[in-house]
């Protein structure tokens, strides 16, 4: 997302808690400032054995990211002599522990360009990837391959989480190198404007869990699960994953943010183009020179807006608000997420009503909420009520505030035709995922292959 110019430079020492709440804080921007900051994952793999790809040789990863920069000008990122990303005009393409491709696009002014973006690079890879035998999928979970089948990506931050996820859950490498999610940034004006839509956000996310569940299987087989994705945060890390009770207190606002963020424990420090372990050491101890990994230095804003990108709840906070509930999905799936978002949080009337609906509910039932979609979906219930019964009526809301906004594009259409997708599957009744399993047991007879074919961008 845009930022407004830093205070101070990102590579001085930070000497007090209040420099970190200013950081964040100096996120708040005017309604005509506010943006669209769309990111998605996808999986690649073989066309001729569905297998993942991995990171080098001649129908590789680094293959596919060199030419990109060859033939559209991309600019390269280098760790350690491999290339790990890409760069061009605001725009990243990253990769994920398990060769995931990410594209986090730049801060955009509608959802028309979004959809364009996501179109235009879409159109890239399968133009560079297609000629090496390979393709992508966008599924919230690998349908076929096993943890060990897939390779790891040579980059250094990896190898620190992955020799860390182990001591906090069991599900923490699967959540690395076997889920790809569509995430949303948004903006806020203020620190009450932030709390409402961060509050409102958060317990409407097991909403999007369900209408965008879209990983019904493992390892070949149905796994219970409509969003497996969402399930894998259950296990991963409790201590940075999952709702934040504590953003529907009186307390919540940045301060609070930073003081939670300052309890996840850390995973590294980026020092001179290396990653230096630090998992498991506290911020605090950083802030006061006494970090175990790197005694005697102060981090910088660098350290910290690093940090910021090492919790995982449902909603994370930095100069923006990112929204992370979602599986991936479909190309329509990618532009209809910041749809769904913008039309809620970015009309006020539409914003007011959503928190009208859910300001009521208590801590258990927000719990039960997001626990019980990955596995029922849209058959799941919330403070005793149908959520398809409130899907419909947030559907209205974010409807309201799309048409409300009144940004067409060239053919006359606002931006509320990216809704479609979720509009049919509110209409069923049935997510992706629920569409995929009966396939599965009519059309497919039981195998999981098809999913490649009828499904790969």
């Amino acid at each position: 997302m845009s930022q407004p110019p830093a205070v101070q430079s990102n590579s001085s020492p930070i000497t007090g808690k209040q420099q970190l709440i200013e950081a964040i804080s100096r996120g708040c921007k005017t309604k005509a400032d506010w943006r669209i900051g769309t990111e998605h994952e996808k999986f690649g793999f073989f066309v001729d054995d569905l297998r993942p790809i991995p990171y080098a040789g001649e129908r590789g990863i680094a293959a596919i990211l060199n030419a990109l920069c060859d033939q559209f000008h991309w600019q390269a990122v280098l760790e350690n002599d491999n290339v790990i990303a890409l760069r061009k005009d605001g725009c990243s393409i990253t990769l994920e522990p398990g060769g995931q491709l990410e594209l986090s696009g730049v801060p955009l002014e509608n959802l028309h360009q979004t959809c364009n973006e996501v179109h235009q690079h879409l159109a890239e890879v399968k133009s560079v990837a297609e000629p090496m035998g390979i393709r992508f999928i966008g599924l919230g979970f690998q349908p076929k391959w096993r943890r060990e089948d897939i390779p790891w990506m040579p980059k250094e931050r990896y190898v620190i989480m992955r020799e860390h996820m182990p001591r906090v859950g069991s599900l923490g490498l699967d959540m690395m190198k076997r889920t790809c999610t569509i995430q949303v940034n948004l903006d806020f004006s203020s620190e009450a404007d932030m709390v409402k839509k961060f509050r409102t956000s958060l317990a409407l996310q097991p909403l999007v869990t369900a209408l965008f569940a879209n990983s019904p299987f493992v390892e070949g087989k149905p796994s219970g699960y409509l969003s497996y994705r969402s399930h894998i945060w259950t296990d991963t890390d409790p201590q940075r994953c999952g709702q934040l009770d504590f953003v529907f207190d009186e307390s919540m606002g940045f301060e609070r943010y930073v003081d939670y963020m300052l309890d996840v424990p850390m995973y590294f420090v980026y020092r001179n183009g290396h990653h230096i372990d630090a998992a498991g050491q506290s911020f605090r101890d950083f802030l006061n020179g006494k970090l175990p990994a790197y005694p005697g230095h102060l981090p910088t804003l660098q350290d910290w807006e690093d940090h910021l990108t090492t919790a995982f709840p449902e909603v994370r906070l930095k100069q923006f608000l990112e929204m992370r509930g979602a599986d991936g999905g479909p190309w329509r799936r990618i532009c209809a997420l910041p749809a769904f978002w913008v039309g809620l949080l970015y009309h006020q009337p539409s914003l007011d009503a959503a928190w009208d609906l859910v300001k009521h509910w208590q801590p258990a039932d927000r719990a039960d909420f997001l626990q019980d979609v990955s596995r029922e979906g849209l058959r799941a219930t919330v403070d005793g009520r149908s959520l398809l019964e409130l899907a419909q009526e947030v559907f209205e809301l974010v409807e309201q505030g799309l048409l409300a906004r009144a940004i067409r594009n060239a053919d006359g259409q606002d931006e509320s035709i990216h809704l479609r997708s979720v509009r049919d599957a509110i209409e069923r009744g049935e997510s992706p995922a629920g569409h995929k399993l009966r396939l599965y047991e009519n059309e497919w007879g039981r195998n999981i292959d098809p999913i490649f074919d009828q499904f790969a961008y």
